[in-house]
């Protein structure tokens, strides 16, 4: 018999297990697998337009008729520095070279409008909403528990799911410092939110009286029963799902993923000038001794998204931002649905495995 967490009924799905929003990688077919074989898929909407978000929830939804999550990033809007700008185009110049690319232009607008995208998502009205980088003000909180939405907060620190709590939040996903891609801090310094998954899990568990979902390394059974044992309702993987047949990533990306070792990722500001964990590269190495000047999110993230893309259809993971987790070489490269059956299976058997060591 499987736990009956708390996650399972607050999201009514029939595993505590949530497929991670993965810009470029969770695609509509990854999604509705996840979500038909009764985890909970996540629909990567940061860097969505609300006509892009409104027709891949269609999508979704034309392919599973189970409960899903879209995430947003709460994020003010930047603020540009010109000649910031222009010493990161003149610092990216040698890749859009190597890559064949024209030069740069500044372009018209670095990210998408948060409240229009929140707009959007009032009008999908899915059946979960989770936000990183920020908490949500009282005013869309409202509006999300008055249409029944459920509402999961990012955070990496205590400070952090006590705010969401505060906020209204129904459950929180507790970031360790191993997961793969961007950091979801936003009450402390970088460094301060750098907590490993055990460490923080059960402090959050203790802090808050919400169902809390361990996230961060984890890629087996073993993994999600350990984050059970810690008092987590469930547990939201990422890396895991990259290398799953549905995922949009590059094929490149994800040969490195089966290839990482335990010591080949860092956390840098590079890629979009927040603080995110990929396996290192040719484009992390070049720019970390600069970080410091590089332009905050999304700033970097505009002036650096063509080259990726760029590199991701030339097969060059040199110039690809290759996010992943510290347990990345633990990819299976299965289907998503073989996936979370596989994923289930094993937490079974390691839960029954802890309840049958004796204790002498």
């Amino acid at each position: 018999m499987f736990p009956n967490t708390a996650l399972i009924n607050l999201l009514g799905i029939e595993w505590p297990l949530i497929q991670a929003p993965m810009a470029g990688a969770a695609t509509p077919a990854m999604i509705s697998a996840v979500c038909n074989a009764g985890a909970l898929g996540s629909l990567p909407a940061a860097y969505m337009s609300p006509k892009v978000m409104l027709g891949l929830t269609s999508e979704v939804r034309a392919r599973t008729k189970r409960p899903f999550n879209v995430n947003l990033f709460v994020t003010p809007r930047p603020t540009p520095d010109p000649a910031q700008i222009e010493r990161a185009i003149d610092r990216l110049r040698p890749m859009r070279e190597a890559l064949g690319m024209p030069a740069a232009v500044v372009p018209e607008k670095f990210g998408e409008d948060f409240e229009e995208q929140f707009t959007a998502l009032l009008e999908i009205h899915p059946a979960v909403a989770s936000f990183t980088f920020g908490v949500l003000d009282a005013k869309c909180m409202g509006a999300l528990k008055q249409r029944g939405i459920v509402v999961i907060g990012t955070a990496t620190t205590v400070a952090e799911a006590r705010a969401w709590q505060a906020a209204g939040a129904d459950a929180i996903a507790a970031q360790g410092s191993e997961a793969g891609a961007h950091r979801g801090t936003f009450l402390s310094s970088f460094e301060a939110g750098m907590v490993g998954t055990m460490a923080l899990v059960p402090q959050v568990v203790d802090a808050v009286n919400i169902p809390v979902i361990a996230a961060g390394g984890i890629m087996d059974g073993r993994g999600i029963a350990a984050a059970l044992m810690l008092g987590a309702a469930g547990a939201q993987l990422g890396t895991a799902f990259l290398t799953c047949p549905e995922s949009g990533i590059s094929e490149a990306w994800k040969q490195a993923l089966h290839n990482a070792r335990d010591d080949q990722t860092l956390v840098s500001r590079v890629y979009s000038g927040r603080h995110a964990r990929g396996i290192v590269n040719e484009f992390m190495q070049s720019l970390t001794p600069v970080q410091a000047d590089i332009p905050p999110f999304p700033i970097q993230n505009a002036l650096t998204t063509g080259i990726r893309q760029a590199a991701g259809k030339a097969n060059r993971p040199e110039y690809q931002s290759l996010f992943a987790g510290q347990a990345a070489g633990m990819s299976r490269g299965i289907a998503a649905a073989e996936l979370v059956t596989a994923l289930m299976q094993e937490t079974r058997a390691a839960l029954r495995m802890a309840a049958d060591v004796s204790i002498q």
